[in-house]
């Protein structure tokens, strides 16, 4: 019996669940997919999801942020609101909203989207279609 108390000893009580952890750094992200992880086949998330490690397959977010981290290689055509890449991406990206292309990323794919930002030493091979366009539901004026 682990924790009875021999004659003359006392029970130091445990240190609770919550100090327990709060002495290790916790990140706080909705889905998470680490740098020792590779997955293989199609991520649907119904929240914001970070990758640091490596997908091949599909990622489909809807209306929720994707990030792309440093030294992460992803494999995978991409559809979220808001999408920041900083590892490797080969694939097509689409966001709703914008998407961000920081110093240390790479896309080798096309991208759509309303709103693109791309830091000087960032890579892109394919097609940009960024900014958008008024659609006419009327006829044609002429």
């Amino acid at each position: 019996m682990a924790n009875v108390p021999s004659q003359g000893q006392r029970l130091q009580p445990e240190p609770a669940a919550d100090a327990k952890a709060s002495s290790f750094t916790e990140r706080r992200v909705a889905a998470w997919v680490g740098t020792a992880l590779r997955v293989e086949g199609k991520i649907i998330s119904a929240g914001d999801l970070t990758i640091d490690g490596n997908v091949e397959g599909s990622i489909e977010l809807g209306n929720h942020s994707l990030t792309i981290g440093v030294g992460a290689s992803v494999k995978a055509d991409l559809t979220a609101k808001y999408i920041t890449i900083s590892g490797s991406v080969v694939g097509n990206v689409r966001a709703t909203d914008m998407v961000d292309l920081r110093a240390t990323g790479s896309v080798e794919g096309d991208i759509s989207t309303p709103r693109f930002l791309m830091a000087d030493g960032a890579i892109a091979k394919g097609k940009i279609e960024a900014g958008s366009r008024k659609v006419s539901t009327g006829p044609a004026k002429v």
